[in-house]
């Protein structure tokens, strides 16, 4: 007898989520080392800060504060994160999302995953191309002057 999926209610459900989505993270081949190895990700804080971005996000609770764009340019300075990391995470959190819940909340949980993935994405190569430029433009202008300027 299949189980029938109820859609994400409270901060319980999500809690529900989030924990089992950080249980497939962290045994997945592509995305485990980035969290524990890299990220050294400190799960016991880790938590509960999703806990409170996720609900802030589908229940606009406001109890999430923080700035996931920096932690994120942070880590991509150190490990590249490419579309294929982020199309994992997306994959991972929508198989997730539809083993336990279905509904309106549930679907609103997967777009907005999709959504952050893809700003996220779109800024840390919007902040690696600056990088990149700024280097370039570093590299120009160190030389010493030619003796004819």
């Amino acid at each position: 007898m299949t189980e029938e999926r109820l859609d994400i209610r409270d901060r319980r459900d999500v809690a529900c989520l989030v924990n089992l989505f950080y249980d497939r993270v962290r045994a997945d081949d592509v995305l485990g080392p980035i969290f524990d190895d890299i990220a050294h990700v400190d799960w016991p804080t880790h938590m509960p800060l999703m806990y409170d971005f996720w609900e802030s996000v589908l229940f606009a609770a406001g109890t999430f504060s923080g700035s996931p764009l920096k932690v994120h340019l942070t880590l991509a300075q150190r490990t590249p994160l490419t579309s294929g990391v982020f199309a994992r995470w997306i994959a991972l959190f929508h198989t997730t999302v539809d083993d336990l819940f279905a509904g309106a909340t549930a679907d609103h949980a997967k777009r907005s995953a999709s959504r952050i993935a893809l700003a996220l994405q779109h800024h840390i190569a919007a902040d690696q191309r600056v990088g990149l430029a700024n280097a370039s433009w570093a590299g120009r202008h160190d030389r010493s002057p030619s003796p004819s300027c």
